[in-house]
């Protein structure tokens, strides 16, 4: 009886030992997984919770020492007295501070000027009307009309301006609808209904298309040795559509689609493309073989970070290889900047000898681990072995700036900001890619220095902006 009661128990033991080991595991996998946001993985900004970003270091930057605020030495931005202001008040003491005395015919022996600089509210619109007159020839007695400015076609319309300042508010700024119409009506003085407001980015996207903008940015991109890729999901029409982007410092090409690589092929630039294209580690992008690919290091080593950070005994390998690359890129931002087009034999052997090490040495340590951090750690290591040529380009082309593709995530980012100020969602897919003709423009003016106002005044009266070369010379 006893053995028997002894075995029921030592049974009863395993399994409730077996079954605290999967339930340790999986509370294990779900905190793992709890943690994971932008910083510690692939995944954008915008899929981290909105009280997650409070409190923790989530950058990846490395800290300096220098204190907060303006740089030792910098002048700073103090308002300046102007030399010719619109008005004048000059303001005496009516009696002495001492006895009382009157002071009215005294004279003035010392002053110091006080300049406000403000805003007068807004004056009433301007209308001009703008009169077709049409003439009969006394020689041969056919009737001519006169000729309207390009911008004048309804009887009663908006001028450029206008336009211009509404286009900023709903596109430039991402402002909804309704609260743009509000605020345009309150600082210009002009009243404008929200239907015309909502209308204002189709018919910029409109004046985009026809001006031949994207045509000539698409061929100067085919032109740049390297070109940033990336990918955005967009709620549009009840569905899910992908803002898809090509972009260089200076230039953007935004357009819509689905994920598809044809989807990729439709925005005109990567197809035949032969430079490098710097995105992540999405296989869309494989069928363009006529180009080299670099994969962003700054996705990889949050990849790093969230591995480390969760076995910092077991993943030691990860914190090698982060160290590793950021080494790497120094090394090629030193070359870059001594104007030297590849890195020193022995350097780049050197680097290249410890990267595969690490790599075998992250899978070894992980091969008969049967976790989930440790598959994930297996994946990562067999991605390192795997895309060798792609993770090293930017230290195998230290002349092009490659090491991260951030210049396409900040480029892309105003779609996020976009879609959370429109309620999560475009409500057509038309809309989506109004935007896209937009906000390529409006972006690569900004690149180039000018404000999207400027640019926009442009594009409504009748003269778009064009960049002029693939990137600022002299």
């Amino acid at each position: 009886m006893l053995a028997a009661r002894l075995a029921e128990a030592y049974r009863l033991i395993a399994e409730l030992t077996a079954q605290a080991g999967r339930l340790s595991a999986r509370v294990n996998e779900l905190e793992r997984q709890a943690r994971r946001d932008s910083s510690t993985s692939s995944r954008p900004p915008s899929c981290d919770g909105p009280y997650r970003k409070k409190g923790g270091d989530r950058s990846l930057r490395e800290r300096g020492k220098r204190r907060p605020g303006k740089h030792p030495g910098d002048p700073g931005m103090t308002m300046s007295l102007a030399d010719d202001p619109d008005e004048s008040i000059a303001c005496p003491p009516a009696a002495c501070g001492g006895c009382g005395a009157d002071l009215a015919g005294a004279p003035v022996t010392a002053q110091r000027r006080h300049q406000v600089t403000d805003i007068a509210p807004a004056p009433a619109p301007r209308i001009i009307e703008y009169v077709a007159q049409a003439k009969e020839c006394a020689g041969c007695g056919a009737v001519t009309a006169g000729e309207l400015p390009a911008h004048v076609r309804a009887r009663a319309s908006y001028g450029p301006e206008t336009c211009a300042q509404a286009a900023n508010l709903v596109s430039g700024h991402h402002i909804p609808v309704h609260r743009a119409t509000l605020l345009l009506c309150q600082l210009a003085g002009i009243a404008v209904s929200t239907g015309w407001m909502a209308g204002i980015r189709g018919r910029a996207a409109a004046l985009v298309e026809a001006s031949g903008f994207m045509e000539h940015v698409r061929a100067l991109l085919r032109t740049a040795p390297a070109v940033h890729a990336d990918e955005t999901p967009a709620r549009a029409a009840g569905g899910t559509r992908y803002l898809h982007l090509a972009c260089t410092r200076y230039l953007t090409c935004m357009h819509t689609g689905d994920r598809s690589a044809g989807a990729i092929d439709a925005g005109g630039v990567l197809p035949g493309y032969e430079g490098v294209i710097v995105r992540h580690g999405y296989a869309g992008y494989g069928h363009l073989t006529s180009a080299l690919h670099a994969w962003c290091a700054v996705h990889l080593l949050r990849d790093l970070k969230g591995l480390y950070d969760f076995e910092p005994a077991q993943q030691e390998w990860a914190a090698q290889m982060a160290s590793l690359l950021i080494e790497a890129r120094d090394a090629a931002a030193a070359a870059r900047q001594a104007g030297q087009a590849a890195l020193g034999a022995a350097v780049l052997d050197s680097l290249v000898t410890r990267y595969r090490a690490v790599a075998a040495a992250g899978l070894e340590a992980n091969l008969y681990r049967r976790t989930a951090t440790a598959k994930d750690a297996r994946r990562l290591a067999r991605r390192f072995r795997n895309y060798e040529d792609m993770i090293l380009r930017f230290a195998t082309r230290p002349d092009l700036d490659i090491f991260s593709n951030n210049e396409a995530e900040r480029t892309i980012r105003p779609a996020k900001v976009q879609q959370r100020s429109s309620g999560g969602c475009w409500r057509t897919v038309t809309g989506l890619a109004e935007f896209a003709l937009v906000q390529s423009y409006l972006s690569t003016a900004a690149k180039w220095g000018i404000s999207k106002l400027d640019a926009l005044r442009g594009l409504f009266n009748g003269h778009a902006w064009l960049p002029p070369s693939l990137e600022p010379t002299g």
